[in-house]
């Protein structure tokens, strides 16, 4: 098929660009001046600002509008992959199965619940056997989301929180997409709202065991989550209490309760560095006891496992390692097992008869069981002792044996379980639910997410390594359909991010059946930054090293062109957020690579917000960044990468970036700004190669809210990308 520069283009005579207005403001930093021309965008409340935003959007539907009925059969095919009316695994939580059930045309789920009796119909693997779309009898729907969200433009649900007795039920809205809640406490078996008193409230919920008080977070002006609150519920929230406040601007809070429910776990972390603390849950008004302390470049995780810690930490184990503690003497720890060569250990989770690592391996996510050999007592252990009922030679991995294969935990809530339950993944294996029998290793499947009109027989998936500029060996997951063969003529759509050490893991997306239906070669590149490869990957992507997650990406492009896989003509990119980052960082690389980039949320003007210490997460971002505030050579190497100032007057890939007017994490102005000065700067052809920009005028960072809603706007992008590498039709 030929380049899609060569296909017919619709008239767009009609369509003109908006052109920014330019206001001047200059920066000085480190005796270098820029004036930056677009800068005063960045107000939301400024009508000039909303109307701009407003003629993008129109500008966006004219360039597209010759799309629409590709995007409606992009909308059906997702519908047509997807079992609309359905159910999750039941979760037992006390003397309770809890359920998420989904309905056709439907974009909000409902919760519900149903008593554990001898008399409740039973799977193979001991799960109550529920239909969808099926109430049985005696269960009850405890929070209808869909209900909630009815007549608003966006919702999303940040918290869902049973009480220890299942009585209460805490949970947290946010109405707007700029993640700060509303916390409302619910009676379960009443049905009425007890509390609504907490607005403004950031991620996590916690009750005491007595459940009179309801633990949550507070951020900061710059967004940052620096404040755990107790709040008696049932009372105003002037009364709330301080239970404890991270004063560096570096670190971000958080908690959780543990899973037998007796302590409450904070744990406060910047990119480096950690340190963590207990609280009585038992005794909820006590201040927290600290648990591990605060060193300088040591990361660590706590988990309560009942009569002493479990703690996997880093601290001269660059790979991390996994170690007791004693309740009473936490900071001191004895290691019991260590990450090997080329893994990466990510957390642990205790349960009273063994406990389940998180890990990296081979580029891919894993699970580790270790059993204990004698059940948690009711004493306290030292960390010797703790060390010796960890059966650590009999450590198993829960594998499927794919080569794609990403298999990481799922909700295990309850102490005294028997088995471990996990999903398993790839690019072409929809997710699946299993558990993995803690005394035997024995797996059940419990279950396979149905994909309708999905048969894995006609695709293939495979694990291909891509040289990088410097030599070293590049992870790609690839996914293609079976007939298609590396004889360059295909289309190809790369995927990457590379950052905060995220792992972009091959898991089963089945929009991605549109891209595979139409011959595009799929791929995700594991670039350095990211954490697929270990804590070294990450570094060699990241500070003054971060050029190499560019880079590799364009290798990873390179190579899939070299091999024959995609035409030099037709492969296309897409990015997010620091993902967005490297989109805008590659077309300023290697524009001639690709002919078409989706930057969503993008952090393209990253220099100037890393500058801005007011500005959300800016100061917890210097370790990932570089603080080019105070350091003149980090100031420099930024300069040398930061999309908006390095665009060139070259011929560029086309270009659809997208952002939403309330995302806190990556502001509007960002994208706004770049789209204005790659069209005054680049020398594409602007009618064959546009440059497109849509933003969402009541939405978050991940876009509009509701599978519908998230299904239009994905289909807006696709249909844009498809169009773009000649791809529109089905094979």
């Amino acid at each position: 098929m030929s380049q899609s520069d060569d296909a017919p283009r619709p008239d767009d005579s009609a369509a003109a660009a908006p052109l920014a207005a330019q206001h001047p403001t200059e920066r000085t930093f480190h005796g270098d001046t820029v004036t930056d021309p677009y800068e005063w965008m960045r107000d939301k409340t400024n009508p000039e600002v909303i109307a701009h935003l407003e003629a993008e959007n129109a500008y966006a539907d004219a360039r597209t509008a010759h799309l629409a009925d590709l995007r409606a059969q992009l909308v059906k095919e997702f519908a047509g992959h997807t079992q609309e009316t359905d159910l999750s695994v039941p979760v037992r939580r006390g003397e309770w199965w809890y359920i998420t059930r989904t309905t056709e045309g439907e974009d909000y789920p409902r919760y519900t619940r149903v008593r554990d009796s001898a008399d409740l119909p039973r799977t193979e693997g001991g799960i109550p056997a529920i239909e969808p779309g099926v109430l049985i009898d005696g269960e009850e729907v405890i929070l209808d989301a869909q209900g909630l969200a009815e007549g608003l433009e966006f919702f999303s649900l940040g918290g869902f929180r049973p009480s220890p007795s299942q009585r209460l039920l805490a949970y947290s809205t946010d109405v707007a997409g700029d993640e700060r809640f509303a916390v409302l406490v619910k009676d379960l078996a009443s049905g009425e709202i007890l509390d609504q008193a907490v607005t403004g409230a950031g991620y996590g919920l916690a009750f005491s065991l007595d459940e009179q008080w309801l633990f949550y977070a507070r951020v900061d002006d710059a967004w940052r989550q620096h404040q755990i609150w107790r709040h008696r519920i049932g009372s105003p929230s002037e009364g709330d209490e301080l239970v404890i406040e991270e004063a560096d601007e570096r670190f971000t809070i958080g908690f959780e309760a543990s899973r037998d429910g007796s302590v409450l776990i904070i744990q406060s972390g910047s990119s480096t560095t950690t340190e963590g603390w207990l609280l009585d849950l038992a005794d909820p008004t006590s201040a927290p006891r600290p648990a591990g302390g605060r060193r300088p470049g040591v990361e660590y995780s706590l988990e309560h496992a009942g009569d002493h810690l479990l703690i996997v930490h880093n601290d001269g184990h660059p790979g991390f390692a996994l170690a007791t503690a004693a309740l009473d003497a936490p900071e001191e720890w004895t290691t019991i097992l260590s990450a090997a060569d080329g893994e990466r250990f990510e957390s642990a989770d205790a349960f009273a008869s063994a406990a389940a690592i998180e890990l990296r391996t081979g580029g891919l996510a894993g699970v580790r069981v270790l059993n204990r050999r004698t059940p948690s007592g009711s004493s306290a252990l030292t960390a010797a002792e703790a060390a010796e009922i960890w059966d650590v030679a009999s450590a198993r991995d829960v594998t499927h044996g794919g080569e794609l294969d990403s298999v990481w935990l799922v909700e295990n809530p309850n102490w005294e379980q028997r088995s471990v339950r996990y999903q398993l993944t790839s690019l072409l294996t929809p997710g699946t639910i299993a558990e993995s029998d803690l005394a035997t290793g024995a797996v059940t499947v419990l279950k396979r997410t149905e994909v309708p009109h999905f048969d894995p027989e006609l695709y293939v998936e495979k694990r291909l390594w891509a040289p990088a500029a410097d030599g070293t060996q590049i992870p790609l997951s690839v996914a293609m359909r079976r007939e298609v063969q590396a004889d360059g003529t295909n289309a190809g759509y790369l995927y990457g991010y590379g950052s905060y050490e995220a792992s972009m893991d091959p898991s089963f997306v089945a929009t991605r059946l549109s891209l595979l239906d139409r011959g595009v070669v799929v791929a995700i590149a594991h670039v350095r930054g990211g954490g697929e490869m270990g804590r070294p990957w990450y570094e060699q992507g990241k500070l003054l090293a971060k050029k190499n997650t560019f880079s590799d990406f364009v290798a990873a492009g390179e190579f899939l062109v070299e091999q024959g896989w995609v035409a030099g003509d037709r492969l296309s990119a897409e990015g997010r957020s620091a993902g967005g980052l490297l989109m805008g960082a590659v077309a300023n690389l290697a524009p001639e690579r690709f002919r078409a980039i989706i930057a969503g949320v993008p952090f393209v003007d990253a220099l100037t917000t890393i500058l801005d210490p007011t500005l959300p997460l800016t100061v917890g971002e210097w370790e990932e960044w570089g603080d080019p505030l105070h350091d003149p050579e980090v100031y420099a190497y930024m300069k040398e990468y930061t999309p908006y100032e390095n665009i060139r007057a070259v011929e560029y890939p086309a270009i659809f970036a997208s952002t939403s007017l309330n995302d806190t994490r990556v502001f509007f102005v960002e994208p706004a700004k770049w789209v204005a000065r790659l069209r005054e700067t680049v020398t594409s052809d602007q009618q064959e190669r546009p440059i497109v920009f849509r933003c969402e005028m009541v939405a978050g960072h991940g876009g509009r809210s509701g599978r519908y809603a998230k299904w239009e706007q994905r289909a807006d992008e696709l249909a844009w990308l498809l169009d773009q590498i000649g791809a529109t039709a089905l094979i």
